[in-house]
């Protein structure tokens, strides 16, 4: 398994709502992660993935919600979202995708 397979196995998807459009004012980027996956595991896959310097790794789990669908009840998956802050003049654009 190579390294680059690695990462895209801790970093999901770009998280691209209302909230992380502000963080990504103040340097900020805001990604979907494995949940088992840790701080040191989500900077090294950033910096090896986009090529920038991590500053902080903050992360946050999302509880899945009950809902309902045809009258069956579920529940969606809980999630961990990591907010990367960057070093000062590094920059990810989002929207080109992984």
């Amino acid at each position: 398994m190579s390294v680059k397979t690695e990462h895209y196995d801790v970093i999901r998807r770009p998280v691209i709502t209302e909230k992380a459009t502000l963080a990504s004012e103040s340097g900020a980027v805001v990604f979907e992660v494995a949940i088992d996956a840790n701080k040191p595991q989500i900077k090294e896959a950033v910096e090896g993935l986009f090529g920038v310097k991590v500053k902080a790794v903050n992360t946050t789990i999302t509880k899945g919600k009950q809902k309902r669908f045809r009258g069956v009840r579920g529940r969606r998956k809980d999630f961990k979202k990591a907010y990367v802050t960057l070093e000062e003049g590094n920059t990810i654009d989002v929207t080109t995708g992984l």
